[in-house]
């Protein structure tokens, strides 16, 4: 009886210890495609990414293991173990070199040479193991465990490894003396700490331990259960440490989103596996090799815990990761959420217009919005051809200032959209007006005093929203403007987390997002204005060298630097409208020539959305000239 416990016991610890292999697998897989998602463009990530892939392909062959496959199959995956550990010493200095170029000590030559050595010794054990120098034969039958036999190359192995593995840590040191900021010291322990439980939980002890291990079955089992908890929370912990490696996000967002990857990836596979093997388990104990509740219980953990990870998001960001800044984040959120888009807008517009048309019986409606002293129609219901567009202007000059009084214009009854009052307004101030609600009448047609009042109170439901429309474009407006300098900000606040000497002295790199705005800027006032005289564009190299040819005169130098570029958009031959020609007939008409994108949108037959898109793709097609122009004159 005592017997049969104790047997269950150990079979137990070693159902968990494969649970928790497996668990570590899963974990550094999704690690590694978080980090080729995000920041594999930094040195430190893709050195991480290596070690990760290392520690993938060692533990998924671990947890393959099974005492019952045949010896072929199981000498297989114990070699193929060794893939990933021969790799490891050299992924380790890879990284810590990586480490002490970000914190301000690049290399002269000499880690560089070094760690490509390490690799080139590391792909020479390989060659050992495939020739089958480095291990000996797998023994089946060996307690606690079946493993491979050492060979003199594994102990030479063992000491390279060791050697490295030290080199990397006094590496480590060395850019965690570097940090001068708190939380760059904070995160470079973590990522210290993190590190050793690849480097230590990967390696094979039993190569050396087996006559010990043998001896003491529980307590080795035992033993490589709490290093596998081990390992799994501290390779979370490293992967926490680089991801602020690379990415000038906030760190809100950094924790938020690998936490959430955390909880949907590694969380919920690796409690769906364990379930699934306590139930095939106990199945199996009941006599029952096919157990139908496995899939069953697959299925009802991944969707139970993907919908609670869906619903605690937003309160878990709340409370973990905002922080004294959490009132202000929770009204971005809302802002968001609530949001008044372009197709909302259009939307209701239309559900009021119909509403119009249902109480007046009228064949056609439509609102047009005031914006820069242009009217324009965004929304029209009905016959469409009754609407004389080009005539907007003279319906404009109908309206006298009576903001409860509708005109008569043609074939239609024009309602004034007034702004709401509000109470810093003057009782004889007329509010700003913010657009036209115009409905088609019926010849010799009676407004009765309901009719009326019904169409007022619609045209109030329609200044509303023309309202809110004309309050989120001055917020979008102020976000743009403010965008390119937020940007700066977090690269530099990004780039001085681990090297705080240079990095706030050095010039911010050119983007091409900021390049875009400053040139959108200075297109809109090619011909004189401040976006021109005073754009951060007059700063680049290029702009100054033409100023010297100019007299020093900045503004005349931007603008043949805009011509220069915009010339290059221009196709070969003479000028046609054609689908070859649109970008630079759009930047040529709408900024060179200073028409109206009404004007433009007619000539080359196409909407005013259409030619915003377009207007978009051809100021960053001219500001990546730009760009390239920059760095071909700093290069020489």
């Amino acid at each position: 009886m005592i017997n049969g416990w104790t047997e269950s016991l150990l079979a137990g610890i070693q159902a968990l210890n494969q649970i928790l292999t497996a668990g570590i697998a899963i974990t550094a897989f999704s690690l590694f495609l978080y980090a080729l998602s995000f920041n594999l463009r930094d040195r430190v990530a893709r050195s991480f990414a290596i070690i990760l892939l290392c520690v993938v392909i060692v533990f998924t062959a671990e947890a393959l293991q099974d005492g019952s496959m045949p010896a072929d199959m199981l000498q297989l995956l114990l070699r193929l173990q060794w893939f990933g550990i021969v790799f490891l010493p050299a992924a380790y200095l890879h990284l810590s070199d990586a480490l002490l170029v970000t914190a301000g000590r690049p290399s002269r030559g000499r880690r560089r040479l070094a760690v490509r050595a390490i690799y080139i010794v590391s792909a020479c054990f390989l060659l050992l193991l495939a020739f089958g120098y480095l291990l000996g034969p797998v023994v089946i039958d060996g307690r606690p465990a079946p493993h491979l036999e050492r060979t003199v190359w594994t102990e030479v192995f063992t000491l390279f490894y060791v050697t490295a593995m030290v080199w990397a840590g006094i590496n480590f040191a060395r850019a965690y003396s570097l940090m001068l900021s708190s939380s760059g010291r904070r995160r470079m322990l973590y990522l210290m700490a993190g590190a050793t439980a690849p480097a230590l939980g990967s390696y094979p002890y039993l190569l050396f331990g087996y006559g010990l291990a043998a001896e003491h079955t529980y307590l080795f089992w035992s033993v490589a259960t709490v290093i596998n908890v081990l390992v799994g929370a501290l390779v979370i912990m490293m992967a926490y440490a680089v991801a602020f490696f690379g990415v000038s996000w906030p760190d809100r967002v950094i924790k938020s989103r690998l936490f959430k990857w955390i909880m949907r990836g590694p969380v919920t596979a690796s409690t769906a596996l364990a379930l699934m093997t306590v139930v095939r388990r106990s199945g199996e104990l009941l006599g029952s090799t096919y157990n139908a509740f496995v899939p069953f219980i697959v299925v009802v953990t991944i969707l139970s815990l993907e919908h609670a990870i869906t619903f605690a998001a937003p309160l878990w960001e709340r409370w973990l990761f905002f922080g004294s800044d959490r009132g202000e984040l929770q009204a971005l959120q809302n802002f968001e959420e609530r949001l008044l888009t372009q197709s909302d807008l259009q939307q209701f517009l239309e559900t009021v217009l119909a509403a119009v048309r249902d109480h007046m019986q009228s064949p056609a409606a439509f609102v047009a919005a005031l914006d820069d002293e242009t009217l324009s129609p965004i929304v029209v219901a009905g016959n469409r051809a009754l609407l004389d567009q080009e005539g907007l202007t003279e319906a404009l000059e109908k309206v006298k200032g009576d903001d409860r009084h509708e005109f008569q214009w043609g074939n239609f009854w024009i309602l004034p959209l007034y702004h709401r009052r509000h109470a810093d307004m003057d009782q004889d101030e007329q509010p700003p007006l913010l657009g036209l609600l115009g409905v088609a009448r019926r010849e010799k047609q009676v407004v009765e005093r309901d009719q009326r009042d019904a169409l007022w109170l619609l045209a109030d439901r329609a200044a509303l929203a023309l309202q809110d429309r004309q309050l989120q474009q001055r917020v979008f407006r102020s976000l743009e403007d403010l965008q390119p300098q937020v940007e700066m900000i977090q690269r530099m606040r990004a780039a001085s987390r681990y090297d705080t000497r240079t990095s706030l002295l050095a010039e911010p790199l050119l983007q091409e997002a900021d390049l875009a705005n400053w040139v959108r800027d200075a297109l809109t006032h090619y011909w004189g204005g401040p976006k021109l005289t005073n754009n951060p564009l007059i700063k680049l190299q290029v702009v100054q060298d033409l100023a010297e040819k100019d007299d020093g005169n900045s503004a005349n130098a931007l603008r043949s630097l805009l011509r220069t570029a915009v010339d290059q958009v221009k196709p070969k031959g003479d000028r046609k409208f054609t689908t070859e020609w649109i970008l630079y007939n759009i930047l040529e008409m709408k900024f060179i020539e200073g028409r109206k994108v009404r004007d433009v949108a007619s000539r080359l037959a196409m909407s005013e959305a259409d030619l915003y898109r377009k207007q978009r793709v051809a100021v960053e097609v001219v500001a990546k000239t730009i760009l390239e122009m920059e760095e071909n004159l700093k290069e020489q």
